[in-house]
């Protein structure tokens, strides 16, 4: 057995042995390479402070004009807090041009945050230092009483304006600020206002930090919501697609069985039929039977596992009757109305007119029970008519259902638009709800 020591090799260049870093002092570099990152990378970059909405339920109702100014509304605080500043800072006793430079570097750093918020930061400590020196500090150290409100209102506009930790690199930037300030010159003064300043901002800055997390967790939460729905909607109209794709699918399947029946049966009805016309319904017969197996193979994947085809063929509107019975057994009053010549329509046509009546009843009773109901159609020329209206509920009821909550008018849209036609629905003058619909029937030649 073979025993192996692998050594760890020197960079290239090493005069000294290489010893790895300890954690700690990676986790030093990292911060002071954040700090720099936040507080030194572009600090004086242009950032203008935009507008406020105003399409809040206060500012919404205000008139043209004055929604405009309103929008300005942040700034015009911002330049208000500077303003107070200014003149706290005014109030020294040496007067003069002292009280103008004092007032000068509380105003400045305010102002500065409408533009360029991080280097705002900066030359707010730095103002606070020249009013230190320039204004009468005995009463306070670090921080005159208007450098105090100057910084902490520049503070508290720049932490809204950035990020969370920028905010927090710019309170630790200030606690250094102080401690050296307190260490080196403070003594000889009266009193220190450097831990109600660390308190107070440390206070401020944890608000607007709570207020920044809480308000990406809202948009966190409103785009997964949004996705939610959407993803909700496309998995309904896919159900959907897969409905009417199954309805078809039996559809055409029947038919199709017709052809090949009828092209198996033909040559016996026809006394000594000739070798071409044999030849010419087995030819029908056998491609009728390849585009069944066809039709099934490609249109079985969209059914479900547990879906059985129905014994019976699907409805038409020759069975509207029976619908309009059960679904007055169920409570509904509904009417029928007929109007053109009846005539005999493609039969996917009749089962989505079918289909969209029983699902606009269904509605009615679900969304407005109690309520009468109106089913109208009419045979015109072209196409096929529908109206499905019904009026309003006699009781209103607190809560709405929820139950197929627009599942049904999606479907119908769906039917509706694979077929070529056209659809409205929307609530009626009278508090009900209607549904009109045209499906365009193609006209056969010689045929009225």
């Amino acid at each position: 057995m073979t025993e192996t020591t692998q050594r760890q090799t020197p960079p290239d260049g090493a005069y000294a042995p290489y010893t790895p870093r300890s954690p700690e002092y990676r986790l030093a570099v990292d911060a002071l390479r954040r700090m720099r990152q936040e507080l030194f990378h572009d600090a004086f970059a242009y950032r203008p402070m935009p507008r406020m909405s105003v399409d809040g339920p206060v500012t919404r109702r205000l008139p043209g004009r004055m929604r405009h100014y309103a929008a300005w509304t942040p700034h015009a605080v911002v330049v208000g807090a500077g303003l107070v500043a200014m003149l706290v800072a005014q109030r020294n006793d040496n007067g003069g041009l002292s009280d103008l430079l004092c007032g000068l570097f509380a105003l400045i750093p305010v102002l500065l945050t409408l533009v360029r918020p991080v280097g705002a930061f900066w030359v707010s400590l730095a103002g606070t230092a020249a009013s230190a020196v320039v204004g009468s500090s005995w009463g306070s150290w670090p921080w005159l009483p208007g450098s105090f409100i100057a910084h902490l209102t520049v503070l508290t506009v720049v932490a809204i304006r950035t990020r969370p930790r920028t905010a927090a690199w710019m309170w630790v930037a200030t606690a250094a600020y102080a401690f050296f300030a307190e260490t080196a010159f403070g003594w000889g003064h009266y009193d220190g206002d450097a831990p109600a300043m660390l308190v107070v901002s440390a206070l401020v800055l944890l608000a607007v930090t709570v207020r920044h997390i809480r308000r990406e967790a809202e948009q966190e939460v409103t785009a997964q919501q949004t996705e939610t729905a959407h993803e909700r909607s496309r998995r309904t109209l896919l159900e959907e697609r897969t409905t009417i794709a199954r309805e078809l699918h039996d559809v055409v399947a029947h038919h199709m069985s017709v052809v090949a029946i009828q092209a198996e049966a033909a040559p016996y009805r026809v006394e000594n039929p000739p070798p071409e016309l044999e030849k010419a319904f087995a030819t029908i017969r056998e491609n009728a039977v390849a585009a069944l197996t066809e039709l099934r193979r490609v249109l079985g994947v969209v059914r479900a596992e547990d879906y059985e085809a129905p014994d019976a063929p699907q409805p038409t509107l020759a069975d509207l009757d029976a619908l309009l019975a059960n679904v007055r057994e169920a409570g509904l009053s509904v009417d029928k109305v007929v109007t053109g010549a009846v005539r005999e329509l493609p039969q996917g046509v009749e089962l989505s007119a079918y289909r969209i009546v029983q699902e606009a009843l269904s509605n009615t009773l679900r969304h407005a029970p109690g309520a009468p109901a109106r089913v109208e159609i009419g045979y015109v020329l072209g196409g096929l008519g529908l109206r499905i209206v019904n009026g309003p509920a006699p009781q209103v009821t607190l809560t709405k259902s929820t139950h197929g909550a627009g599942h049904g008018l999606t479907g119908m849209r769906e039917r509706v638009s694979m077929l070529g036609g056209e659809m409205t629905a929307g609530e009626t003058d009278d508090g009900g709800y209607e549904v009109t619909v045209f499906l365009p029937v193609a006209t056969v030649e010689g045929t009225t």
